[in-house]
């Protein structure tokens, strides 16, 4: 597709509706994904779909981008956004629990590393088998200063 250009297929969807079929593609790229990228990968979306016409019905195309709360998928995701605020659910308990929210710390031995700032930084090592879930928490930055003169 277009990862020659530096996108990401981050997932996709294909719902079925009354008047056919829904394919939602979510996509990013390094340093973030604008409206210029959006509309540049659903031309080149559209052009393959209509040679190669994979879906047996009429369907809708819609492109866009993974949004602040992004999901993770896999080890690469997690390294890419060490530092940042994620919330993780597994399939079975890990140490007794299935879900964490806390700062991405580290990706080392098959394991995602977050510090749980709920937790007053109390560590977590969740095995990246074992995750069935991973997604980016939005972040506000903090507003200094504010208040009246």
């Amino acid at each position: 597709m277009t990862a020659g250009r530096g996108y990401e297929l981050v997932d996709l969807e294909v719902k079925r509706e009354p008047k056919g079929h829904r394919l939602r593609l979510f996509v990013d790229k390094e340093g973030g994904i604008g409206l210029d990228d959006l509309q540049s990968v659903s031309e080149e979306m559209s052009a393959i779909l209509d040679a190669e016409d994979p879906v047996d019905s009429s369907y809708t195309l819609e492109v866009s981008s993974p949004g602040l709360d992004r999901p993770l998928r896999g080890e690469a995701d997690y390294r890419r956004f060490l530092g940042r605020r994620a919330r993780i659910s597994s399939y079975e308990p890990v140490e007794g629990r299935r879900h964490w929210t806390g700062r991405l710390v580290s990706v080392e031995d098959g394991a995602v590393n977050l510090d749980l700032e709920h937790e007053d930084g109390a560590p977590a090592r969740i095995p990246l088998d074992k995750i069935a879930h991973g997604r980016l928490e939005v972040e506000f930055p903090k507003a200094e200063g504010r208040g009246r003169a």
